[in-house]
């Protein structure tokens, strides 16, 4: 799969300017792209960002019965909440998680277990003396085949989206603070979303012993500039030639009207 990283790559930073905007700049930003890249406008583009304290929310978690009051919950705690345009449930953003998208054109060779390798592949190169594997962990949030993990605790989740031809994989890692206290944030979030009532899907029963950051699980403090700087390193590696070229006028346009639908549709999802 990493022969897909030999290619000519455009990088785009957004892990600062993310501080200072909602994650929804990010769906849009990857949508917009996606368009892009499908057309063969730009070339692939791996992207990276980093949002302040906001919990993203699957459209089935914005169903939860008592949802209002989880969302209470999650604001008493100092987190945003918004509902994301792609598959999964609940995960954290903050300071200390780096997400980084890989997007490319759809290729019938590219699977979604593909995509998913793709990005495993990319993380277990970046850090090559951890013994990361890919497998469900039950009992983090947001559990799926392709949770990234050290000695059985998660610290990372690979999502995918795919639109008009184009292929989105994103990973957020946790870099760095206590994974258990995030999964505990979620934890209570349920708890008061649910409150014994039943829902129209099985939510994560979450156990914050089964999570932690990357820097709890090797005993090294990293920070997102090491992670930024393993990240190209290990791209260039790989074969990868990075460009450092911007959004094109196309792609901002596509961006302003895809901000517009994806705040629309996280109105329309949250009380």
């Amino acid at each position: 799969m990493l022969d897909y990283l030999s290619q000519n790559w455009r990088f785009i930073d957004h892990s600062t300017l993310g501080l200072n905007v909602s994650p929804l700049h990010s769906f849009a930003y990857d949508d917009s792209i996606c368009t892009s890249v499908a057309q063969s406008l730009v070339p692939p583009t791996l992207r990276t960002w980093v949002h302040h304290d906001t919990v993203v929310l699957g459209t089935q978690d914005s169903r939860l019965p008592v949802i209002s009051d989880g969302l209470e919950l999650l604001s008493e705690n100092g987190y945003d909440s918004i509902v994301r345009n792609s598959g999964g449930l609940a995960v954290v953003l903050d300071q200390h998680i780096y997400n980084i998208s890989l997007i490319l054109k759809e290729h019938k060779e590219l699977s979604i277990d593909g995509g998913y390798e793709l990005m495993y592949s990319l993380i277990r190169s970046m850090f090559p003396k951890v013994k990361v594997e890919a497998g469900e962990i039950v009992g983090s949030y947001c559990p799926g085949s392709y949770d990234l993990s050290v000695k059985g605790r998660k610290f990372a989740g690979i999502s995918q989206r795919r639109i008009r031809g184009g292929v989105a994989v994103q990973i957020y890692l946790c870099v760095a603070g206590s994974g258990s206290q995030r999964a505990e944030l979620i934890k209570s979030f349920y708890t008061r979303s649910v409150q014994g009532q039943p829902t129209n899907f099985e939510y994560p029963r979450v156990q914050p012993e089964t999570m932690a950051s990357l820097s709890e699980l090797i005993g090294e403090h990293l920070t997102m500039q090491d992670v930024s700087f393993r990240l190209l390193q290990t791209m260039q590696q790989l074969g990868a030639h990075l460009n450092m070229e911007g959004l094109t006028s196309y792609e901002q346009e596509l961006f302003i009207k895809n901000l517009t639908r994806v705040n629309e549709r996280n109105q329309k999802c949250l009380p």
